[in-house]
């Protein structure tokens, strides 16, 4: 049985600038039986991510259904989602489809989520997967991989590849916790290419060749812990040394050169 001293213990085996935001995706069954399970595990998280200031996100995506309830906590990627979107400490953004719960101080979780309204794709630069990036952030994957970085996503955008979102709009919702409805518009993930980010996982090399990446356990689980300015560097350079070519259409290596000198 894993407990919160044993999570905290694991977590104080990475080297980062506290105070500076934290998004973690995570596979609860991949780390084992915790004690007192997801509230125990999101307690830990909150409990160090939030020291000297800083910020704990936690996405809480619900773009099977592309509707935001404000009035249900339900995410369709898990159970910690799920229950951070129903702890009284969290801030949830506004996004439609791809919300994200803030903790920390609330003035500066609300100022974190601020803007998320008047964005028009899911993992917009002006949102807060961009103000990872902006704010020297990290990324935390717990028990899974590159594939589920959703931040990657929003790399791509600012760097402005191809074939990764559509000129056309899709409708989503956001329902109020007064029960008014709101319609929003995206331009959603282009399907050219079915779902991309089962390919992310091609990056991996390049984020560890460039030293991106901090390994470590919680509980029974591989993390990494990765530097978002970095992922966005490195990935910059493949790109600009790719030349234009698609490289999430398979899933073979990437190509060394691509980003070894």
């Amino acid at each position: 049985m894993i407990t919160h001293k044993e999570i905290i213990n694991g977590l104080k085996n990475f080297e980062f600038q506290k105070g500076n935001p934290v998004i973690v995706h995570t596979s609860l069954k991949a780390i084992g039986e915790i004690e007192g399970g997801a509230e125990t595990l999101l307690s830990a998280l909150i409990e160090f991510f939030t020291e000297n200031d800083g910020l704990l996100c936690v996405p809480t995506h619900t773009w099977e259904s592309m509707v935001l309830d404000l009035n249900t906590p339900q995410s369709c990627i898990g159970v910690l989602p799920t229950v951070a979107a129903a702890h009284p400490r969290g801030v949830r953004s506004m996004h439609p489809t791809h919300s994200v719960t803030v903790f920390g101080s609330k003035c500066r979780a609300e100022e974190f989520v601020r803007g998320e309204n008047a964005i028009d794709t899911p993992t917009s630069p002006d949102g807060c997967y961009g103000k990872l990036y902006k704010e020297d952030g990290y990324v935390l994957l717990i028990g899974v991989g590159q594939t589920k970085n959703t931040y990657l996503h929003c790399v791509e955008e600012m760097l402005g590849v191809p074939n990764r979102l559509t000129d056309d709009m899709v409708s989503a919702q956001i329902i109020h916790k007064n029960g008014q409805s709101e319609t929003r518009k995206l331009h959603w993930f282009d399907e050219i290419i079915p779902d991309v980010s089962v390919n992310f996982g091609k990056f991996e090399a390049a984020f560890r060749y460039h030293g991106c990446i901090q390994d470590g356990f919680i509980g029974n689980a591989a993390a990494q812990f990765c530097s978002a300015v970095k992922m966005k560097n490195v990935m910059e350079l493949i790109y600009k040394n790719a030349g234009g070519r698609e490289l999430l259409a398979d899933s073979l290596p990437l190509d060394e050169s691509l980003y070894k000198f």
